[in-house]
Parts: structure tokens; sequence; C-alpha cells
């Protein structure tokens, strides 16, 4: 079982920077993919980030590609994802997420189909023009 618990969203305005941490506890040394999707109201989930926990490979959905950035703290064993010039359609419920995958091209695989076995409860980013 892996705990997932995110931190850090917030209220700003459009342009504005916010960044979202992610903890994991339990046997977290079992899922080396990990990632960042959003769902805001009405609509279905959008992946947003990915990163292989081990071989620090990145992808980034195309919405976010050049604002968002992921990057994991092995010292404090977060995932945290960086976001910069934040538009009012990054408004969602963000959730933290993690998988196992010995390969890269797996953790493709779970980010485009956002097909995770475990989830955070969320953390509310509301952006305001």
């Amino acid at each position: 079982q892996v705990d997932l618990v995110e931190s850090g969203g917030d209220s700003v305005q459009a342009g504005g920077s916010l960044r979202l941490s992610c903890a994991a506890s339990g046997n977290a040394y079992t899922t080396n993919c990990m990632a960042w999707f959003r769902q805001a109201l009405g609509k279905e989930r959008e992946p947003v980030a990915t990163i292989n926990y081990y071989s620090g490979n990145t992808a980034y959905a195309d919405s976010v590609k050049g604002r968002f950035s992921i990057a994991q703290d092995n010292a404090k064993k977060t995932v945290d994802l960086q976001m910069n010039r934040l538009k009012p359609e990054d408004t969602a419920m963000y959730y933290c997420a993690a998988a196992p995958g010995s390969m890269w091209s797996g953790c493709v695989s779970r980010f485009r189909n956002v097909e995770y076995t475990y989830r955070g409860r969320g953390t509310q980013v509301t952006v305001s023009s």
C-alpha cells in the first residue's frame, strides 16, 4: 500500500505561480511511475506531468509544457510540481498518482491513459483572471 498526500494548492491570479508537493509513504519504493493529473468540474481527468522516479525521465501535457515542471526530491521523498504563468484554464483539483513500472514506456502509457494504482485526495488550484 502506498499513501500519497498532496499539498500546496491555493487561489492565485493569472500569471502567478504555485508549487504543489506530493509526499509518498508506505511501500513507495515499489512505485517508480509518479505523476500529477487534474480534473476540473464537469470535465474528464487530464494528465499533467509524469516522472520516472529512478531514471528521472519526464513528460508533460502539451497544455502545460514550458510552464510546469515536475521534479523529485529524494531527501524529502516528494514529487513536486512547479507551476508558472498560471492560466484560468489551469483551475482544477490536482492529484498525485503512482504506479509500479520498470520501463519508461510503461510510465508514458500510464500517463496518456491516466491509469495509476494509487492516487491522493487532491489539492485545489484556482486561477482567477
